[in-house]
């Protein structure tokens, strides 16, 4: 098989790039399982904005490698959309810290640290599908890394949706069924976005391969 990556020595700096933008979504929900457990009046947000600063930092220099470089490693617009996709983690991740923070102290009594952690276990995956580019796109280990990746995805869905079972059959205070529902809303849409990710660079090695 033809390997991509040594075209020019180009690809090192792609994956390495990719590679690290993972690990800034990656410390993004080990940040957010910190939040949820240690449960102080005051949190903190700084190590939500130092992820999102990091990943978008990283999704700057990709950018700007892809207009100095000739040859790249990955297709350019497949490079782009991954940029992107890992990005949207973060940002999502710290949107839910940033509504949680206001209200922590109303929402002791709802356990969203077990949601979190399936969430940082599905970046766990993430970061490893990413690593694995560099390898001459695997298809065996690729795809059981995407299928435990689904398998992560369907049990957050089951957790989530007991989340709003119980919010509407037991919660009565129209404003903090709007609060729950925003927080469960996030926590969903953070699960999306690693599975758009984790499809995507399925899709990158299928197309490699």
């Amino acid at each position: 098989m033809f390997s991509l990556q040594t075209i020019f020595g180009k690809g090192d700096k792609f994956y390495g790039l990719l590679e690290a933008s993972a690990a800034a979504a990656r410390a993004s929900t080990r940040a957010l399982m910190s939040l949820l457990l240690d449960k102080v009046a005051s949190p903190s947000l700084e190590e939500f904005r130092v992820a999102r600063r990091r990943e978008k930092e990283l999704m700057a220099k990709i950018s700007q490698e892809l207009v100095n470089t000739f040859v790249t490693a990955l297709d350019r617009e497949d490079i782009e959309a991954l940029s992107a996709a890992l990005y949207k983690i973060p940002k999502t991740v710290e949107k839910f810290a940033e509504r949680y923070t206001l209200f922590a102290g109303s929402l002791t009594q709802i356990d969203y640290a077990s949601r979190a952690a399936l969430l940082e276990k599905a970046c766990e995956v993430i970061v490893q599908m990413v690593g694995e580019l560099r390898h001459g796109m695997r298809l065996e280990p690729m795809k059981e890394f995407n299928d435990h990746l689904q398998s992560i995805e369907g049990e957050a869905d089951r957790l989530i949706l007991e989340l709003y079972r119980d919010l509407y059959t037991n919660e009565h205070d129209l404003s903090k069924l709007m609060l729950r529902r925003d927080l469960f809303e996030l926590l969903e849409k953070a699960f999306d976005r690693c599975r758009d990710a984790g499809n995507l660079i399925y899709h990158i090695a299928l197309k490699n391969s």
